[in-house]
């Protein structure tokens, strides 16, 4: 499942020196759009930094994208064996990390779910509902019990018909590696977003902090829904994960894109968008997917369980209704409007 995010960030510049002040690069990676706000004392060199940033997204996609055949990751899915291949560290590490948070989620949330994805038609513009013959087959070749890491460096199948689908916890991952580029620069003072998801450090020129919006999740709008202000210099990212923008409707039922990988069917709830604030942004990506997945009701539950700050969104009688887990209310640096 990949996490549709929305968060749209509002920067108001203040009157500051040419070498102080903020300079925004941009560009297109992995499907989407980024942008990264610096600003430093003494001023960045934004050419240089704007290079770097291009090869370390070059990078990424030549090792986790899974939709160009010649990536790390779909070399892995194309090997139909039970033998250890040879991944690296890197999808190791996102392959457990995203573990913990499905075993967490009691499987709602997987990696291994993309066929299903396929099968319903949600990777093309066509709703196909599969037979429940053909979805119960299906079924049986997804789960991370199927997926082994044998060694540090190594991914194993149990079942050579396994695939692995990064993106619902990749791009959390880019905005981190992306983050680090930028500090490596020795930029302390910054906003990392890849399509939405991002990262804050610092604060800007004048000393005011980011504000981030973060959107009302309706299918034709571009409005903010709640404005968070970051009084905090530590890095801090925020991660939205919705259903209001992929769907299908067929035959006066509407059919989310997403996926319980328990059942192969989509989600049911009425839960629209969840947003998580955490100081990894890897984590904070993948648990909005495992949040969303869930609804609200299970997803407090289980986000309560873990210590997760995370603003769930649902519709009712076309009305939005909010509710926020015990680690939202309680962040003393962030402050929601």
């Amino acid at each position: 499942m990949r996490p549709v995010v929305f968060i749209l960030f509002v920067i108001s510049l203040a009157a500051c020196s040419q070498q102080d002040r903020v300079q925004t690069l941009s560009g297109s990676a992995q499907g989407t759009t980024w942008h990264v706000t610096v600003w430093q004392p003494g001023g960045v060199d934004v050419a240089t930094l704007q290079t770097r940033i291009q090869a370390e997204f070059d990078r990424l996609d030549r090792a986790l994208s899974n939709y160009r055949t010649d990536s790390d990751i779909e070399r892995f899915n194309a090997k139909k064996t039970i033998a250890p291949i040879e991944v690296g560290s890197e999808i190791v590490g996102l392959v457990e990390a995203a573990r913990e948070i499905s075993q967490a989620s009691r499987g709602c949330y997987d990696l291994t779910i993309k066929p299903l994805f396929d099968l319903w038609g949600f990777s093309g513009q066509t709703l196909t509902p599969p037979e429940p013959a053909t979805l119960v087959q299906q079924l049986q070749h997804v789960g991370f019990s199927k997926l082994e890491t044998p060694t540090p460096t190594q991914l194993r199948k149990t079942d050579p018909q396994v695939h692995v689908d990064l993106s619902s916890i990749a791009q959390g991952y880019s905005v981190a590696r992306i983050a680090t580029v930028v500090e490596a620069a020795g930029v302390q003072n910054y906003l990392v977003e890849i399509g939405g998801e991002l990262q804050t450090r610092g604060h800007k020129p004048d000393g005011s902090p980011w504000r981030i919006g973060v959107e009302r999740p309706l299918p034709g709008g571009r409005s903010v829904q709640k404005a968070l202000t970051i009084r905090q210099d530590a890095p801090v990212s925020v991660m939205t994960s919705g259903t209001y923008r992929h769907y299908f409707d067929e035959q006066g039922k509407r059919y989310s894109h997403v996926l319980d990988a328990r059942t192969g069917r989509p989600v049911t709830h009425h839960t629209v968008s969840v947003t998580v604030i955490n100081d990894n942004p890897t984590l904070a990506d993948a648990w909005s997917t495992a949040l969303l997945c869930l609804g609200r009701e299970a997803g407090m539950t289980t986000a309560d369980e873990n210590g997760i700050a995370a603003l769930f969104i649902t519709t009712h009688n076309n009305q939005f209704e909010e509710a926020a887990t015990h680690r939202w209310h309680s962040m003393k640096t962030i402050e929601v409007h």
